[in-house]
């Protein structure tokens, strides 16, 4: 009997022990996204900041050419 008690106390501390490192991690987690966010961020400034503007494309030419044209 008091065997079967060492084996529920011991599966609670064990249980306990996972929890509080799965919070860790989820925590972790959390930062790490947090950073990877803000240094995508500051990256896109300082480009942004660095490369001179790039000239407009032009714009197309919006004509008319008739199918009759294509076929010859």
């Amino acid at each position: 009997m008091v065997g079967l008690w060492i084996v529920a106390v011991s599966a609670l501390v064990v249980a306990l022990a996972a929890l509080m490192q799965a919070r860790r991690t989820a925590r972790q987690l959390a930062q790490v996204t947090e950073m990877y966010w803000q240094l995508k961020f500051d990256h896109g400034e300082l480009k942004a900041k660095v490369d001179p503007p790039q000239p407009a494309a032009p714009e197309p030419k919006a004509t008319f050419v008739p199918l009759t044209q294509l076929k010859r």
